[in-house]
Order: C-alpha cells, then structure tokens, then sequence
C-alpha cells in the first residue's frame, strides 16, 4: 500500500509538474516493522519531506488494528501545540521528539514504553503541510515473548512391539510464548513426520490469559525391538526480533515389551575354571522384555533359581558338572525357548603317597610314589626340612645315610587353577650304630676350680643311649638329656681339680661309639711361686720392723720406752707448718709444743739411721 501510495504520489508530481511547472509535494517514508520484547521500549521513525518546515505542518500519530481499518489517533502536533490523546492504551506510555533536520528532511520517533502483547499493531505517521500537501507512512510494531523452557515427559508404562495400533510415546510442551512456538518431534536426531497408522503426533494451542500461546505435542507411534536403545526430544522453535531461535528438550528413553526368542545360559562366577568347593553362579538371560518365567535343570533335575534367573550352587562338588538347561515360555507368543551350558567341577583327590613308613639300613635304597586322582593335570614335588628335594611323582633314594632319615613331604599341585594343592607325608628311618659327633681335637684348658660343660651329639637308631666316664674311674651325670627319634644329645658339667679325661659312651642295638675329651688345669705352679713371694715379702717386713723397733723408732720419741708400759700420753703428731714469710718450719705437737728446725733435722737423721 506505501509503495503504491508512493506511486501515485510520482505521478501526482509529475502531473502537476508537466501542468504547472516546478511545485514541491509533501513525502514521508516510514520502515515497514519494528520488532520488540514484550516490556521492551519500542521507537517508530516517521521522516518526512517538506519545504514548510517543522512550525509549517501538522503531525498526527495514528494506529490501525487489523483487520479493521477504523483509525485511533494518539497524537496531534503543529506549530502551536504539541498533544498526547488521552483516554486510548499509550495515553501514558509514549513519547514524540525531533531528532533533527537535514536540509528540508524531518525525523520524528514515536517512542513507547513497557511495550505489551496488544501494542501489536500498525502505527501511521500523517503529515500535512501548509503549500506542499499531505502524506503518511506506515509501520507494523511486532512484540514477541520467548516461551518458557520446553519440558518432555515419557510414558512409564512399556509399550509392546504387538500393538495393533500407536501407542503414545510422551509428551512436550512450551508455555507463554508469543506468536505461537512450534513444537517438532525428533528420534535418534531424525525428525518425525506424521504417516498414516505408524506416527501420530497431535499439537493442541491454548491462548492464555496473557494472550501468549501455549502448545502441547503427543506423539504416538508403531514401536519395534530397535527402539529400546531410541532417544526422542522434541524441538521448539519461536520467533525473536530480527530472527528465529530454537531449543531442544531433555532426551527420553522408553520401555519396549518384545517376546523372547533366544536364550543364553553361562557361568557368571567364579570367572575360569571351576574347583570343588566354589561357590558356583549360573545365569540365565533371554533377549525379550520383560524376562519371561525361567526353569533351570541339571539333567532331569530341575532346580531353584531366584526370580532374576541366578542359579546358585555352594559348595559345588564334582557332581554339579555336566549340562545345565534354561527353558522359557511366553505365554503371548505361545513360544517355548531354550538355551543351555556345560560345567565342569574340576576335582583334586588327597595324595597317597606309597610307603607311608619305612626303615633303612645304613647305604640300602628304597623308590616312594606320590599320587592324587585329578580332572586336571598334576606336578608333584617332594620337600625335606623346607627344601625342595625332587620333582615328579616317583622318589628314588640310594646308599641311604643318618642324613637321609627324616619327613619327605610331597606336594600335589594343579598348575591351571591357582591354590589348588594336597599333600601327603613320608617317615624314613636309618638303622645303624651310633655316630658321635667329634668334638675338637685341641685340649680343653680350664682354670683350678672351674666347671667345664662337655656336649655329646649322637645320631643312630635305634635312639643311642649315652654314658659319660673319666680317666679317674669316677661315672660323670648328665645335667641335660635330648632325644629325637634319631639323635640324642647330652651335656654333662665337670669340676677342674686337676687334669682330666672325660668319655662319651654311645651305643644301640647295632654297636657303639666312644670320644674323648682332655681337659688341662690352669694355674697350680703359679699359686706355689706366689705362696713362697709372700712369704719372703713377710720375712722381709718383720726384719724392718725389728731394726724400727730397736732404734726407737716406732714405740716414742727415745726408743727406750717399754713395750708393755701404757702410754701416760698420747702419741706426738707432727705436723710440718711453713709461711710465705719465712723459710723457717715450725713443727708443733699435740700440746703447742714448737720444735725448732734443728731438732726437726736430728730426728731426720735419727730415722735414716
């Protein structure tokens, strides 16, 4: 319509300008829409040209609502007056300004605030000058309000593949949008199209209140077995200013019911090869939905799974091997459907080994087996006091010694299946006469008085008996005795008064033998030559306490003092005093006495006389 006003208008001018030579005319040019958010502040732009200028036309502000073509005015201006109608939906929410003029060019924006849903319409700029005519233009004000997030909820009941007809597969729906959202369904990022029997998909539009739309999409559709793995959302696509956006909905799975059609029966636990004793697990699957009832049988035994179909065996003994069978029956379909597996409890009989018991003579040969009734493939090894002696099922022993004698354990092992083992022992006897242990070849030396413990170690069997005797004829006691079933040791404690032989006697039903050991006494030259050094240094103490004596030297200052005669006084103690003042020495008695140095000095001379 504006383009052919426009039109006319060309022509009107160049009528009258072929007619009446060069007059101006009145134009005004307008957008064809402006584009909002609801809320939003929405600026429409009325330019126009004239040669009266701004205070030489008359403005009015209309709006049109379609498909009605009666007018409201809003807004009237000229060049004495500038009025808001009031008493219509934008009396208190809109605004006109000049923005400015360029030569004879005019601009005018109509501005309206906290824009709403009704504000929709189309707004007309009318401009009317005083020489040059009257023009308007025309802009659509579209509002748009972005729907709420999509929400998408399935069914919760299963939905069998033996449908006659569609059955629903959820529901979307987008809430308050403006123009009316569009809802699309998608399966495996695949839109859906409605085709006849096989997908429905059914849209409901609800105006609200607000006069935004609501839109709710169904969708029903044929399923098959391949749509338990399907995912299906839904699309919703709305309009913005300037555009289109879109958004996608959560991805939801359904539940399918399809009938059974194979089976498969395994061995869930333990994983590898089974053992007696094992806590065995069986399950049973069929590829339908939901799991039909399911029967075990072992043979012609049928046996107790639990409602997920899990056998289990505990314990499991060589009798649980052989064919476990799974049946199943659909009671839709009317099908039978069977599936079944092999197990083998793998077994490890107790080792025997062959003799048990058995006794040698010294350098005599004997061959021992070792075996156990196995599934599976065995190794034997034979072990004596820890150590690993042989390998195989079959020990050869020869020219049999004492050593030779003791435990020979074999150990039964099945190298494929980890921890499986039994064992079984072999005692081994050596018979022959004692043999002693020999002692050191090198005396024993041990000081006077001394114990001495002698130990005597023999092996033979029967178990030797042990007797201790010395060179002196006297029968030596044991203070500790041990036996083994091959040995026996014995220690015995011996007093050192002098030097001295002891014997160890061992003997058996097969003979005996006798070591010996010497023992040297320490130290008795040594204590006379320390006697008579004491004695001479005695000797030589009493002759110089005679020679003290006799110089009056020990009994009184005289010496001619009598032994027996008690003392009236008590004994001068003489004690040498000296100064840092002088070089004399003074030495005083008990009683202050003072001796000079000279006295001091006789008496020196008296003493080393």
């Amino acid at each position: 319509m504006a383009l052919l006003k426009k039109a006319f208008v060309g022509l009107f001018m160049v009528f009258h300008t072929c007619t009446w030579g060069a007059w101006a005319v009145m134009e005004v040019n307008m957008e064809d829409r402006v584009e909002v958010f609801r809320k939003d502040t929405a600026q429409i732009t009325c330019m126009f040209k004239s040669a009266d200028g701004l205070g030489g036309v008359m403005i009015q502000w209309v709006y049109v609502a379609p498909p009605s073509t009666e007018r409201h005015r809003i807004y009237y201006q000229d060049s004495t007056m500038h009025i808001v109608e009031k008493g219509t939906l934008f009396s208190d929410r809109i605004s006109v300004n000049d923005t400015g003029a360029t030569g004879e060019q005019r601009e005018l924006v109509l501005t309206i605030r906290d824009v709403t849903l009704n504000d929709a319409l189309d707004f007309i700029c009318v401009v009317q000058g005083l020489t040059d005519g009257t023009d308007e233009g025309l802009t659509q004000l579209k509002v748009f309000e972005t729907p709420a997030f999509p929400s998408i909820e399935r069914v919760h009941t299963g939905i069998s593949v033996t449908n006659e007809f569609p059955s629903k597969i959820g529901s979307c729906e987008a809430k308050n949008g403006f123009p009316r959202p569009n809802i699309t369904w998608y399966r495996d990022n695949t839109p859906l199209q409605n085709i006849a029997n096989e997908v429905n998909m059914l849209s409901l539009v609800t105006m609200e209140a607000s006069g935004m739309y609501s839109v709710k999409s169904d969708l029903s559709m044929m399923v098959t077995k391949e749509d338990k793995d399907s995912e299906f959302y839904c699309e919703v696509t709305y309009l913005v200013p300037g555009g289109t956006r879109m958004t996608e909905t959560p991805r939801i799975n359904i539940t399918v019911y399809f009938p059974t059609t194979s089976i498969s029966v395994w061995v869930e636990s333990p994983k590898g090869d089974v053992k007696e004793g094992d806590t065995v697990e069986l399950q049973c699957r069929g590829d339908g939905n939901p799991q039909p009832p399911l029967s075990f049988y072992h043979g012609d035994e049928e046996k107790t799974a639990d409602s997920n179909g899990v056998l289990v065996l505990k314990g499991a003994s060589r009798a649980d091997s052989g064919t476990y069978k799974c049946e199943s029956w659909d009671f839709d379909t009317d099908v039978q459907t069977m599936g079944n597996t092999t197990l083998m409890v793998n077994y490890l009989d107790p080792a025997v080994v062959e003799p048990e018991t058995r006794t040698l003579s010294l350098g005599e040969g004997m061959t021992a087996t070792c075996n156990a009734l196995s599934s599976l493939h065995t190794k034997a090894a034979w072990f004596k006091d820890g150590q690993q002696v042989h390998k195989g099922h079959t020990l050869t022993l020869k020219n049999a010694m004492f050593d030779t004698a003791g435990t020979y354990v074999c150990v039964i092992t099945v190298p494929s299946i980890e921890s499986m083992e039994t064992s079984d022992t072999l005692r081994l006897f050596v018979q022959g006469p004692p043999e002693i242990r020999e002692p050191q070849n090198t005396p024993i030396e041990e000081h006077l008085e001394k114990t001495v413990n002698l130990s005597c170690h023999a092996r033979g069997y029967p178990v030797p008996s042990i007797s201790w005797s010395s060179s002196d004829a006297q029968v030596l006691k044991s203070v500790s005795h041990k036996a083994t079933e091959d040995a026996i040791h014995s220690v015995v404690s011996v007093k050192v008064t002098s030097d001295i032989t002891a014997f160890c006697n061992a003997s058996n039903d097969h003979g005996s033998e006798a070591v010996s050991f010497s023992i040297k006494a320490k130290g008795s030259g040594v204590i006379i030559a320390v006697i008579i050094i004491c004695i001479l240094l005695l000797a030589i103490l009493g002759s110089v306490l005679y020679f003290l004596y006799k110089k009056g030297k020990i009994c009184g200052r005289s010496g001619k003092q009598d032994l027996t005669k008690e003392k009236n006084n008590k004994d001068n103690i003489v004690v040498e005093m000296k100064s840092d003042n002088t070089e004399e020495a003074v030495l005083l008695g008990v009683n202050g006495d003072k001796k000079l140095p000279s006295d001091q000095s006789n008496e020196y001379l008296d003493v080393q006389k």
